[in-house]
């Protein structure tokens, strides 16, 4: 089967290095998919994560080798940094061949507009306003994540496949959707503030698409819990799936479509129909 080929690819918070982080199924969508740019949106590698436990199987080194090689294949791969793999920011505006390594990354549309993409982690203390709350929310975080790995491990063994626990408790805690609305406003109005018509993150686990007072919010999810990407079609198409034993679209917007390409696309179909 020949790989899907898209424009670009968004990926963040795949924790290499942690337990938790669904190797195979990354692998997998890589595979299946070609894009002329890969932005990684940070927590890629989890130093922090390592730092008490060391956890590499060969398939997080198998991902790392697949995303080297898509840089040396001519993909443009940006490499923005996030708050577990730190210490990559000493390199910021740093070129690795094509690896490129940027605190920030603004990309263009085929319509011209700019999307600009960041790990999040900045919007850190619009949504913690202490550092024991944020304290709380990483104990806590772990515990959902410990019930998720058995859950999976269940299900597996029942013939099931993934499905994730930690996002299903986590959307049923208030506190935790109103510390997303606050992350949400806050990247919004950074984007506002660069211009910009779009912005990307990661960093909360929790992916979406929206619109929010004409800024387009997207957050590209994470492969510990969710297992998703964000994707621009040739067409300007922009959307969110999640990877795991088969493919589900959860959300799209046609708003970055080139309405020329869209014209000529649905001419074809209907000629191919006819």
């Amino acid at each position: 089967m020949n790989p899907i080929s898209v424009r670009t690819v968004w990926i963040s918070d795949l924790h290499l290095g942690n337990k938790d982080c669904k190797a195979q199924y990354l692998l997998d969508f890589l595979n299946r998919h070609t894009a002329e740019t890969i932005v990684l949106v940070g927590d890629i590698v989890d130093f922090y994560s390592m730092k008490s436990s060391h956890h590499w199987p060969e398939s997080h080194s198998q991902v790392l080798s697949l995303l080297l090689k898509r840089a040396h294949d001519g993909t443009r791969l940006i490499y923005i940094p996030g708050n577990h793999d730190v210490a990559v920011r000493d390199y910021l505006k740093f070129d690795f061949g094509r690896i490129e390594v940027r605190a920030r990354f603004e990309h263009e549309t085929v319509t011209g507009k700019r999307i600009v993409a960041v790990h999040g982690d900045e919007f850190d203390n619009a949504v913690c306003h202490s550092r024991l709350t944020e304290i709380a929310g990483y104990v806590g975080y772990d515990f959902l994540l410990f019930l998720n790995r058995w859950w999976a491990r269940l299900r597996r063994k029942a013939g099931f496949q993934y499905w994730s626990l930690a996002s299903y408790i986590k959307s049923k805690v208030s506190s935790a959707n109103v510390a997303i609305q606050r992350f949400e406003n806050a990247a919004v109005q950074f984007a506002r503030r660069r211009g910009a018509d779009a912005i990307v993150c990661g960093h909360i686990h929790h992916p979406d698409i929206k619109r929010l007072e004409g800024t387009f919010y997207f957050n590209d999810g994470d492969w510990i819990e969710n297992c998703t990407a964000l994707l621009e079609q040739h067409d300007g198409t922009i959307q969110l799936i999640r990877w795991t034993e088969k493919s589900t679209l959860l959300a799209e917007t046609d708003a970055f479509v080139d309405p020329e390409m869209n014209r000529f696309r649905e001419e074809k179909e209907s000629i191919e129909a006819a």
